[in-house]
């Protein structure tokens, strides 16, 4: 099945330490099996520091966070304003409907291919943004079918992505 053309990216965004926000760049890296080069986040082994506790031995399946522009325009329909990386993403896209697709879906940017793991369950360093973004990206707690923060992936094919690259759904 040929691929879906579902629009382009709008703003690329790396941070080397943990936290928030991530920031803006010309280009990033995406290094298949490993992650964003030169983001907190990227490694073979889990990253984000609450499960690298739990468990440090686990597959990275967290290996770039790819956010659209509904999420964006969703957030600011409920007063709160933000800036690109202030989600945490390494990729914004135009909207396409991102948080409706399925588990498994591969994303082409670019010649880099992502394939989606999971969806991101807000933390409360969302907070530290603005005092009720956690709230207003995750309407019920328990329920990440509810939750509207972007989706999680790992790199199936390195590439350089940058912003106005075409976005292709397989």
């Amino acid at each position: 099945m040929p691929p879906k053309l579902a629009g382009s990216v709008v703003a690329i965004c790396k941070n080397p330490d943990p936290g928030l926000p991530k920031f803006p760049c010309k280009s990033i890296q995406l290094i298949a099996g490993y992650g964003v080069e030169h983001d907190y986040h990227a490694g073979k082994l889990i990253r984000h520091r609450y499960l690298a506790r739990k468990n440090p031995g686990r597959p990275n399946n967290r290996q770039v966070l790819v956010v659209d522009g509904k999420i964006m325009a969703d957030i600011a329909n409920k007063g709160i304003q933000l800036k690109p990386g202030q989600l945490g993403e390494n990729i914004l896209l135009t909207e396409v409907g991102l948080m409706h697709m399925p588990l498994g879906t591969t994303l082409q940017i670019g010649m880099a291919v992502i394939e989606l793991t999971e969806i991101r369950h807000p933390c409360d360093q969302l907070n530290e943004i603005h005092p009720h973004l956690k709230e207003t990206v995750m309407p019920e707690k328990n329920n990440p079918a509810t939750y509207n923060a972007g989706m999680l992936g790992i790199i199936i094919k390195s590439g350089q992505v940058k912003t106005g690259d075409v976005v292709k759904l397989f």
